[in-house]
């Protein structure tokens, strides 16, 4: 087993904060029925939490008897938050806040356009190709064979499905 004499950038942070969330967990599972009986609803999601409470408090403690890294913020958004994070970051914001208004075929495409663009170095021709598809094969798993309800925006995808079914089933 290796040792470490140093921790790396962050590592306190991102320790701390997993302590943080098993506490809320506990909380949460406590809030299910509370510790009246080890056969309660609650007891295993609070055992669990238990151990992630205990488990985290350990590697929180021995990271924080670690000598610190050095290097400060540059360090840690170097290791920790690479350009590629922190572009991927926004492209879901943006995706996130577009959804509802632009709808999932135009917001989907988009994200995946401007994803597969970052990722390919700005080649635009392969980038459209895989986009379309992508978003061709995800709309027809899931919006028309396993009929899942997806925003519409503003493309009014409800009028060229019935279309196109007019259209397949001879209606006049």
């Amino acid at each position: 087993m290796e040792t470490h004499n140093t921790r790396r950038p962050g590592e306190i942070v991102f320790n701390a904060a997993l302590f943080g969330f098993s506490l809320f967990m506990f909380w949460q599972a406590y809030q299910i029925s509370g510790f009246s009986a080890l056969s309660s609803a609650g007891a295993f999601p609070m055992a669990m939490s238990a151990i992630m409470v205990i488990t985290s408090a350990v590697v929180l403690i021995r990271s924080a008897g670690l000598a610190s890294p050095g290097g400060g913020f540059a360090a840690f958004r170097k290791e920790v938050l690479p350009p590629a994070v922190l572009v991927f970051s926004l492209f879901i914001l943006a995706y996130s806040v577009t959804l509802k208004s632009l709808g999932f075929l135009l917001a989907s495409f988009l994200f995946l356009l401007f994803s597969i663009w970052y990722l390919e170095r700005g080649r635009i021709g392969r980038t459209l190709l895989l986009a379309v598809v992508s978003i061709v094969g995800v709309y027809v798993i899931f919006r028309l064979v396993f009929q899942v309800v997806l925003p519409e925006g503003i493309i009014p995808e409800r009028a060229i499905l019935a279309a196109i079914g007019d259209f397949f089933g001879g209606s006049n």
